[in-house]
């Protein structure tokens, strides 16, 4: 903490394991022990993310509920108990040597990133466990998409410099409640996620009666044979109650106090969750690792799912119609002998006839829809410039700082890499442009599938002559003249 002005303090064991000892340590002695430090320090401003399970007793469901809400006698689970204390501590703390806090309460945070919703969905669609709703299946719930959880953490620290003239209106020492403002039905928002991901959306209902004698069977096994590697489960009674309750709550508060309302709106922050999760879809291609499915590596390392289905011949016939078009297209470009000005020209041109003729087409041909092409899709965003910008200067700085630690003649082992890397651009130089442009495109086609399909055998080998070098690497060492020597 020291030197810093502002504090967000996030940390919190997995919200799954229901040991009141882990999260007594860790959330309100390990809070206790971050007060202190912000007050030693001089911190300004301390922002704790809290939970909405602080105020819910896992019996009573919440409809619109606000910051009036008490905490309860009995909370639901080891987590929300400790949450609540820690949130209390916090709240106690406000004006505390200089020191100004509050505490928000994200409810259901979802979106890229992720490591427990929507795996834990993916999970248990693919053991087939995902076809059943818990209850009546009418429970509403407020979903919080990340990024607008962490504009809310701005807000609330931008807040907290703001002094009014009546204490009402001042953030400080106060709980607030962040939503995406759109509540919807709980499993609604499940069968979204999952029908996006291209799984079946849950049908089959089954009383929550039924659940929770089987839930707590799970967890009194688990207590059992946690410490013989049993994983954490997701069937417990704590999860069972959140799972057929309704919670929704009211952000009024924090839209009035914090200024704050969320820039993802719910639609928007499921469709960017699915994307993120390409690797995860039904259809993603899935290999047996330690008995746990797990997506390909070649699968991973593409990211995008589309370019992966055609890299990796998920469809023979529309990956083949690619590989002929693009053999067209570098024999009519690029074989042909024409120079880099020449070929650029005549790509444009192409399309801007491509444009032209698209503008005339009708709305259908034969019963094919012809898609108009907007205007803002070749229309290049601030923020992408600045990503490219970024990366671009990110890796300029490290070109100079990789300089400047072979300038002083100490590290031969980077020495010797730099050079490797720059023999091989050397060399590469020696073909031309239209050569290298057809390797790739061959390398494109042929190295991701090959990979894919001997992934162990060439991992393994790429390990084998990683030890070995390491094996060279101080032999090699003692050989090269000292930077004593040099100097």
């Amino acid at each position: 903490c020291e030197g810093a002005s502002v504090v967000f303090h996030m940390a919190a064991p997995n919200s799954s394991i229901n040991n009141f000892n882990l999260h007594y340590g860790v959330t309100v002695q390990g809070t206790k022990n971050v007060i202190t430090a912000c007050c030693e320090c001089k911190v300004k401003k301390l922002i704790y993310t809290s939970s909405p399970s602080v105020v819910f007793d896992g019996i009573h469901g919440i409809y619109n509920g606000d910051e009036s809400l008490p905490y309860p006698e009995k909370h639901n689970d080891s987590y929300s108990e400790t949450k609540a204390e820690a949130e209390a501590f916090v709240l106690h703390s406000n004006g505390r040597e200089g020191l100004l806090t509050c505490a928000i309460r994200p409810s259901s945070i979802f979106g890229p990133g992720d490591k427990l919703l929507v795996p834990s969905l993916v999970a248990a669609a693919r053991a087939g466990k995902s076809k059943f709703v818990i209850g009546d299946g009418e429970n509403m719930y407020d979903f919080t998409y990340v990024e607008n959880v962490a504009h809310a953490h701005i807000c609330a620290e931008r807040a907290l410099d703001f002094i009014p003239v009546d204490s009402e209106d001042s953030a400080a020492g106060k709980a607030f409640f962040i939503t995406n403002m759109e509540p919807i039905k709980f499993w609604e928002f499940m069968s979204l996620i999952l029908e996006g991901l291209g799984y079946q959306r849950p049908r089959i209902h089954v009383p929550v009666k039924v659940m929770m004698p089987i839930a707590y069977i799970v967890e009194w096994t688990y207590r059992k044979l946690a410490a013989y590697g049993m994983p954490v489960p997701q069937l417990t009674p704590s999860r069972i109650r959140l799972l057929s309750c309704t919670r929704t709550f009211n952000s009024s508060r924090a839209q009035k106090l914090l200024g704050y309302a969320p820039v993802v709106p719910l639609e928007q922050g499921i469709k960017l969750t699915v994307e993120s999760y390409s690797h995860l879809r039904a259809d993603a291609p899935i290999i047996r690792h330690r008995n746990i499915d797990i997506p390909s590596k070649a699968y991973r390392m593409l990211r995008n799912e589309k370019v992966a289905n055609i890299l990796l011949w998920r469809d023979e016939k529309k990956t083949a119609a690619i590989v002929v078009a693009l053999i067209a297209f570098f024999y009519l470009f690029f074989f042909s002998g024409y120079r880099v000005m020449s070929v650029v020209a005549n790509l444009l041109l192409l399309v801007t006839m491509i444009l032209f003729i698209h503008s005339f087409l009708p709305s259908s041909i034969f019963g094919y829809t012809i898609k108009r092409i907007p205007s803002s899709y070749f229309q290049i965003y601030e923020e992408n410039v600045q990503h490219v910008s970024l990366r671009v200067a990110s890796t300029w700085n490290l070109g100079v700082a990789t300089l400047k630690t072979i300038a002083q003649g100490k590290d031969w082992f980077l020495f010797s890499k730099t050079m490797g890397v720059l023999l091989v651009l050397k060399f590469l130089g020696t073909f031309s442009f239209s050569s290298l442009i057809g390797a790739g495109l061959i390398i494109m086609f042929t190295a991701f599938y090959i990979y894919e399909q001997k992934e162990e055998e060439i991992d393994d080998m790429i390990k084998a002559i990683g030890v070995i070098l390491l094996k060279l690497k101080p032999l090699v060492l003692s050989k090269l003249p000292s930077s004593r020597h040099l100097h």
